[in-house]
């Protein structure tokens, strides 16, 4: 039986990986902190399953790191542990470059030194490209980021890349775009929108506040990306994939389907507040999949309207 380690388990991306890698026969230790430890609503389908252990520590620690790993003797690690919010990366840019960014170096340096090679996952973000003049970006598009977390992540995969390069690692991963489902926070547009909508038709609410609608995203659903970060780890050679649909909306496209399955209207309630726009903005990023549909037999099928389906549907199960 192959054993997993997945740091961040409690998360989005984390506990659909959990669920994905039991159901392939895994032996799965999550990773989950203090400040997380209350938090475990995302994983109600595995807590209770024998193959499925969680573990204490942080990733920002590596003393903890090398002992969880010492430990559980994983052949696989995927960290889904970082502080993935871009806006609050401005907030607080130390801390996003410590935990996005160096402990992946601490996590690289704890495998090097192992006798077992240990495959690694590592998931990047399609903002890494940050300010770019190409329609669509691929693998070999040039990183431009423009964000503190674009930075963390741009330094990520040149770390992983260059452990591969120096040292044979097997360190592979995703260029995820955004991905979203259920279990997104509310800190998220695309969670808050669904979470609000849904409010404004249960009469709870009048409004929908938000900064730049016009802002267009290539937007697709996180199991299905978790689905491609498996296929992407059992590959022989480690590499990078982007992981996308290859599809564009703007925001007020993802708000007015939204109010479209709820029979609301669009001018009624939403308003736009100058307080919610970023500091800075990236071009529009959609993402050329060529690569993962080729190698890694990629073809996600959950389209925008589909995940709106997914989330409201959702959302209505937290009333009744």
């Amino acid at each position: 039986m192959k054993k997993a380690l997945i740091l961040g388990v409690t998360g989005q991306d984390g506990s659909y990986a959990a669920e994905l890698l039991i159901k392939k026969r895994y032996k799965v230790f999550g990773l989950f902190r203090k400040s997380a430890t209350g938090n475990k609503k995302n994983l109600t389908e595995v807590l209770s399953n024998k193959n499925f252990n969680l573990v204490q520590g942080d990733v920002t620690d590596p003393v903890s790191l090398h002992y969880i790993i010492d430990k559980c003797k994983p052949d696989e690690i995927y960290n889904f542990a970082d502080q993935d919010h871009v806006g609050w990366s401005f907030k607080i840019p130390s801390y996003s470059m410590r935990i996005t960014a160096l402990s992946v170096i601490d996590i690289l340096e704890i495998l090097r030194k192992k006798r077992k090679k240990i495959k690694y996952f590592q998931p990047i973000s399609s903002n890494i490209f940050g300010l770019t003049n190409t329609t669509k970006q691929n693998e070999k598009t040039p990183y431009n980021p423009n964000s503190i977390y674009a930075l963390a992540k741009t330094t990520a995969i040149h770390a992983c890349k260059m452990y591969n390069r120096i040292y044979d690692s097997h360190a592979c991963g995703a260029i995820f775009y955004n991905h979203e489902s259920p279990r997104r926070s509310s800190d998220y547009v695309s969670k808050k929108i669904v979470e609000q909508s849904v409010e404004i038709y249960m009469k709870k609410r009048r409004y929908l506040y938000l900064g730049d609608v016009s802002a267009k995203i290539d937007w697709g659903y996180s199991k299905e990306y978790v689905e491609a970060a498996w296929r992407i780890m059992q590959q022989k050679k480690p590499d990078f994939y982007i992981i996308a649909t290859g599809q564009q909306n703007s925001v007020k496209d993802f708000v007015v389907l939204c109010f479209k399955k709820l029979g609301l209207k669009y001018e009624n309630h939403v308003r736009v507040d100058k307080k919610l726009l970023r500091p800075s903005k990236t071009s529009s990023l959609i993402g050329d999949i060529k690569k993962a549909r080729k190698i890694l037999k990629f073809n996600p099928k959950v389209n925008i309207k589909k995940l709106i389906d997914i989330m409201i549907e959702s959302e209505f199960r937290k009333y009744k």
